[in-house]
């Protein structure tokens, strides 16, 4: 039996080949004016090959006053030559591509618009906390005529249609949510006057367009703030939009005071949102997309089957694995990189303005510079089998090397495996695993146990030699920090060292309050101590609401703008600006950074070629150890 996901579905007039969805993500690859770029246009196409049935583009602005980041835009005639190039490439491989289009509105910063913002109300956003201007009619008239030449410039590129941006706190969501219009005239109040200019820009659209163009539309199914917009009041929009004529409804949730719900990590569940999808289902008669935290092509699967969606948005999941889609028409899903949830470079990038990228697929956002080629065979010895090393193993066999692995313990995955241990990170464990299986696909040589020496390199003679060795963690010079009830925190995630029922952590990075969180879902009363104003600063803002939850609901004791002075049989003794106190203390965990090893690069210089990556270079988090090993392989 066919699965429902892999069969076609009507969207309006049109015919989508399956129910595999990309959703708009922001990316940072056209240029600062809007234009697409090299870039954008061979990373959309690498997801056209991978078997996508529609891909919805990320949000092209409608005027340059409009935009939240670096998005594209199609604002102006210009542009639409660059962004049909892309169209084009897409449809060659039979995958339909709609633009996303939208305003900001208050969600947006004077830095990148270079202009006043505007909204509804004149309330600023809590997040980008910058005072709009609320708009007057005029202005009202002019923001509906942008998007209608916007749509009408996304149809001669050569897109399907469009998606009306109604949610995530941007202008048209500002208008339909008492969160943010406060408006008192025909455009606020009661839920008909605040669906009005979305519904307004409907038929403008609609009637610039025609009927074979679709027009569906975006809307969170929950603000999740205080005072926005509920599922109840969004079925009602829903249907209201059904009835006009929409094409389909996508199902999401959150504004930037909730973007811990707009794109969900780890610490939310998977298929986190579908619920509100099928609530919305129930009173359309028009497709509906689901999407948040779907990673897996069964899981959707059972989703469509199920009753619940249509169609099926897996956003991050495309990052992770462009060919997500024709790999599980193949029935490999072991072959499948999945989205580990990490927001590393996708989130975390696209914040900054950056280009965003992937800590489990190193090509993305490089397909219009890479390709897999095969150079003269040579013998590699790769030297440490954390995520660094074995992608640099995979890397330099696929380049067409003799490759051999070697890892010093009984154990692949390095300090990666351990980030899988606290609550809520076993999705790390994912790569690992798909890490391992292509290792194994390839029948990659995998020395277990195994000290790489000077020694085997002179017998062995290899062409080159990729050190991924990784990190030792950090034991400073503190009194008392031999005595055998300090331990460090990676030996405790790891199972190598018990600890007593009142715990010090003495660090609070990310390693630090991961493991105080993890200690504490034990029931062991937890203090943190850490010499910064803050703990977990390192963290993206999304991640650290549940880390710093749940450290809060489980008890845990932090003390910031502390250092250990001492540790004792007993205690701790701790020191501010101001005092010193001793905290009582069975265990102390030792949670201060990790150092590089890498003392094998200085013993085989000279001896052959050799590349250091990942923490043997220097201590980072994962997102550039994958990349360095993806390199490392290709190009030795």
């Amino acid at each position: 039996m066919t699965n429902m996901i892999l069969t076609p579905i009507k969207i309006g007039n049109q015919i989508i080949k399956n129910r595999f969805v990309v959703p708009a993500m922001a990316t940072n690859y056209c240029d600062h004016n809007g234009y697409a770029t090299e870039r954008f246009i061979r990373y959309l196409e690498r997801k056209s090959q991978g078997g996508w049935g529609l891909i919805i583009t990320e949000n092209y602005a409608v005027n340059p006053e409009g935009r939240g980041l670096w998005v594209p835009g199609l604002w102006e005639d210009g542009q639409i030559e660059g962004h049909k190039k892309m169209t084009n490439a897409v449809h060659a491989t039979g995958c339909k591509v709609i633009a996303q289009i939208y305003h900001a509105g208050r969600q947006t910063s004077r830095n990148i618009t270079g202009a006043d913002l505007l909204a509804p109300s004149a309330i600023p956003c809590p997040v980008m906390q910058e005072l709009p201007k609320e708009l007057t009619y005029d202005q009202i008239e002019g923001i509906k005529r942008d998007f209608v030449m916007t749509a009408k410039r996304a149809q001669k590129a050569g897109f399907d249609g469009i998606e009306l941006h109604c949610g995530h706190g941007y202008l048209l969501a500002e208008f339909l949510s008492t969160y943010a219009n406060k408006r008192t005239d025909k455009y606020g109040g009661n839920l008909t006057n605040r669906m009005r200019l979305p519904l307004e820009i409907y038929r403008m659209i609609r009637n610039e367009c025609g009927s074979d163009f679709l027009i569906t539309c975006r809307i969170s199914g929950d603000e999740f703030v205080p005072g926005g917009r509920t599922i109840e009041e969004t079925k009602q929009i829903a249907s209201a939009f059904a009835k006009e004529g929409f094409d389909a409804m996508h199902i999401t949730a959150g504004v930037y005071e909730s973007t811990e719900y707009i794109m969900q990590p780890m610490y939310v569940p998977s298929g986190f949102l579908v619920d509100f999808a099928a609530e919305v289902k129930s009173v359309v008669d028009i497709p509906v997309i689901t999407v948040g935290r779907i990673n897996d092509p069964d899981m959707a699967e059972k989703i469509i089957q199920s009753g619940k969606a249509d169609m099926v948005s897996m956003g991050r999941a495309s990052l992770a694995d462009p060919d997500l889609p024709n790999k599980y028409m193949d029935g490999d899903l072991a072959d499948i990189r999945q989205c580990i949830a990490c927001q590393q470079g996708c989130k975390d990038n696209a914040g900054k303005g950056e280009p965003i990228c992937c800590l489990v697929n190193p090509k993305l956002g490089f397909e219009y510079e890479e390709s897999d080629t095969h150079t003269e065979s040579k013998k590699i010895d790769v030297v440490g089998g954390g995520v660094a090393g074995m992608e640099a193993a995979i890397a330099a066999k696929d380049a067409g090397h003799d490759v051999t692995l070697y890892e010093a313990t009984d154990r692949l995955g390095g300090q990666f495996e351990i980030a899988a241990y606290p609550p809520a990170k076993g999705i790390l464990a994912t790569l690992i695993a798909w890490e391992r299986h292509q290792l194994e696909k390839r029948g990659i040589n995998i020395n277990m146990n195994t000290e790489y020496t000077a020694d085997i390199c002179m017998k062995k003679q290899p062409d080159g030699v990729i050190i991924a060795t990784g990190g030792t963690p950090k034991v400073p010079r503190i009194e008392g920090i031999d005595l055998p009830h300090v331990v460090t925190a990676t030996d405790v995630l790891r199972g190598k060292s018990e600890v007593g029922g009142r715990v010090v952590v003495a660090g609070g990075g990310m390693i630090g309050t991961e493991t105080a969180d993890y200690l504490a879902t034990y029931g062991k009363s937890v203090t943190i101590v850490e010499m910064l104003p803050e703990v977990a600063m390192e963290e993206e803002p999304s991640r650290k609401v549940f880390l710093m939850e749940s450290l809060t609901k489980r008890g845990v004791n932090i003390l910031v703008d502390t250092k250990i002075k001492s540790i004792s049989e007993r205690g701790v003794v701790l020191e501010n600006k101001t005092n010193e106190k001793t905290v009582e203390a069975d265990s102390v965990v030792i949670a201060l950074g990790m150092n590089s090893v890498n003392e094998l690069a200085d013993e085989l210089q000279g001896k052959t070629k050799i590349e250091v990556i990942g923490d043997a270079k220097t201590v980072r988090n994962a997102l550039y150890a994958v990349r360095e090993g993806y390199l490392a392989g290709r190009n030795i």
